[in-house]
């Protein structure tokens, strides 16, 4: 087998803990000696055993002399656990594959140098374009301290996500809506506008057959408006966190309080401020945030340009009608230069829908 190879094995590995390592990323780890592979490790969950010290474990004394794949620059500091690097340098590795440095400030650079440094081969690279997309919610937040954003939008064909009475249960396909919930349950926390809460007060939760992981539920409400019957504030499924602006009547921000959920305050404005709000998430932890809706919130996360990724069901229906709701409303774009613009496009069928996903350009 290839470098390459070997590292797409570590990759896979990396990638079956997704979703259970925030804040930390997802990390493969594959030890091969005499071209055949001894051990794979990968990062459980924040706190536990990094990559590297599953696979050196497992390993046992074949690691000395061998080399070893991973998907992200071994760490180099010691924080809940300690320095891979040191701990490779201890088991005698004789080479390191790294796909990627780390842009993490504790490492950045000082793990592959603690290598060099004792004699290891290093070579830095491999498959780096597939490591980045691996990890694209970890290396953002890293770097900037907020979350990776992902709209979510369903549709029909024509761009609606109700019919002109508002009907809108169900437009797409039982796979999409799965597929729906398996996004939930690999993310921090999920976000939608108090329209949405009004209309269909809804759970936000991961119904995905094995009870999943529920995110932290963010709901956008300046105003403080929520209903304080509503489910996601009496379910106890996750932590419910209500923004609101300095203009929230103090009467009903204690009376949400009182239900358990959590204010954050962004902006003394009419509307929340979004920026505000991402880096206030940010510092509590969330790495990665899912934005369902509705069509006002959406717009709102394109216009201020917050937005990283978009994922947009759309299935084999003509709903029609002028009135009806569409994902993305809002003022919208007074020209098509100003209109956002997507990129690294790629489509798939789910059930009978369409799955389109793409980047927002910057």
């Amino acid at each position: 087998m290839t470098d390459e190879e070997y590292m797409r094995v570590a990759l896979d590995a990396a990638s079956y803990a997704k979703g259970r390592t925030s804040p930390n990323p997802l990390v493969g780890a594959v030890v091969v000696k005499d071209n055949r592979i001894v051990s794979v490790g990968w990062h459980r969950k924040a706190g536990t055993e990094h990559a590297e010290i599953h696979a050196l474990k497992m390993a046992g004394d074949l690691a000395k002399g061998s080399t070893i794949y991973v998907t992200l620059e071994p760490c180099s500091h010691y924080g809940r656990t300690g320095p891979c690097a040191k701990a490779l340098v201890e088991a005698g590795i004789s080479r390191a594959v790294v796909a990627m440095p780390d842009p993490n400030p504790l490492v950045s650079g000082r793990g592959i140098q603690i290598l060099k440094d004792a004699g290891i081969q290093v070579d830095v690279g491999i498959l780096e374009e597939e490591a980045r997309k691996l990890n694209e919610v970890f290396l953002k937040w890293i770097v900037k301290k907020i979350p990776f954003v992902t709209l979510k939008m369903a549709m029909s064909l024509d761009g609606k996500i109700a019919t002109c009475t508002g009907e809108s249960q169900w437009i797409t396909s039982a796979e999409s809506r799965l597929k729906g919930h398996e996004w939930r349950d690999s993310t921090d926390a999920i976000l939608v506008g108090i329209g949405t809460v009004l209309a269909d007060n809804p759970q936000l939760t991961a119904r995905i057959g094995n009870g999943g992981h529920n995110p932290v539920r963010i709901v956008l409400d300046s105003k403080g408006r929520i209903p304080l019957e509503s489910k996601i504030l009496h379910d106890n499924e996750a932590p419910v966190w209500v923004a609101v602006t300095e203009n929230a009547p103090s009467e009903r921000i204690e009376a949400i309080k009182s239900t358990g959920a959590d204010i954050i305050v962004c902006g003394s404005g009419d509307t929340v401020n979004l920026k505000s709000l991402l880096e206030q998430i940010g510092e509590r932890g969330i790495t990665s945030l899912l934005v369902e809706g509705g069509g006002q919130t959406i717009y709102s996360f394109l216009h201020d340009g917050l937005a990283d990724k978009v994922e947009a069901f759309i299935a084999p229906m003509l709903i029609g009608g002028k009135d009806a709701k569409t994902p993305v409303e809002g003022d919208g774009f007074a020209s098509l230069e100003a209109a956002v613009k997507l990129e690294q496009m790629t489509y798939q069928m789910i059930g009978s829908d369409i799955l389109v996903t793409g980047y927002v350009r910057k």
